[in-house]
């Protein structure tokens, strides 16, 4: 039996340019509709949700190849295998953006990474997990329930609405998490780690980056150069690691430049 797609919807159908947008951890397809909305003006417009991820297919391997594989079968299912499409990708999906772009440069016409470096991190999801883990979210029966027991482990509201879009109601009463945590969990160290590249990638890259994260610093701009030597830097103002979302105006603003 073949291995189903990802989760995928179309903005722009009309458009002749592909735009792929790849979310990040604990993400899904919904982040970047309104950014998918405005872009798609200009393009045909393709977010998906990550396996294991929002509405997409549980998977033991939530490895970067197995999500690189998925981008390229996702192309193909779409037609668009035979030719360069612009792809951008925020934190653990601008990782796999990287890593497409190093597997397969002749699909990739312009490489868009927003807010994450190709190296190692320190983990910084730790406490979400336990939160996915500990809630008794079956024992809720409203929505506002669900929210108080999660403040505790994700007190800003912003971080806290990001990550209970990862809920959804039981058919009888109660809820459950939609993602599927033990498959990401387990495969975390590797989201968090660095990438491996044996040759750089020659075509037009940006690093988009919010002032207030911290997640690309100057130090790793060599690092990025060696293997994305055409890289060009942008900072959004007023943005942290979430830049589409804290500041959608600037990112776009930023997006139509690099487009």
């Amino acid at each position: 039996m073949s291995k189903p797609l990802v989760n995928y919807k179309i903005y722009g159908e009309n458009n002749a340019n592909s735009l792929y947008i790849l979310h990040g951890i604990f993400g899904m397809l919904d982040n970047w509709h309104l950014a998918a909305q405005q872009l798609s003006q200009q393009f045909r417009v393709i977010t998906f949700d990550a396996r294991n991820h929002g509405k997409s297919f549980h998977d033991a391997d939530n490895s970067f190849h197995a999500m690189v594989e998925d981008l390229k079968e996702l192309m193909v299912h779409l037609g668009d295998n035979n030719k360069s499409n612009w792809v951008m990708g925020h934190s653990m999906g601008g990782k796999t953006a990287m890593l497409f772009a190093h597997h397969y440069p002749e699909l990739v016409k312009k490489l868009i990474v927003v807010d994450i470096a190709p190296k190692a991190y320190v983990p910084g999801h730790l406490g979400y997990f336990k939160a996915f883990n500990e809630v008794p979210f079956h024992t809720f029966s409203t929505r506002k329930e669900v929210e108080d027991a999660f403040a505790a482990y994700a007190p800003e509201m912003s971080v806290r609405q990001f990550l209970l879009k990862n809920i959804e109601p039981l058919p009888n009463g109660g809820y459950k998490t939609k993602s599927n945590l033990s498959a990401i969990e387990t495969w975390y160290p590797e989201i968090i780690g660095g990438l491996d590249f044996t040759q750089p990638f020659l075509g037009e890259t940006h690093f988009i980056a919010g002032d207030k994260s911290g997640y690309i610093k100057e130090s790793d701009k060599d690092y990025i150069l060696q293997f994305f030597p055409t890289a060009i830097f942008h900072t959004i103002e007023k943005a942290g690691h979430w830049v589409h979302a804290e500041n959608p105006q600037g990112f776009l603003n930023c997006l139509q430049q690099i487009l």
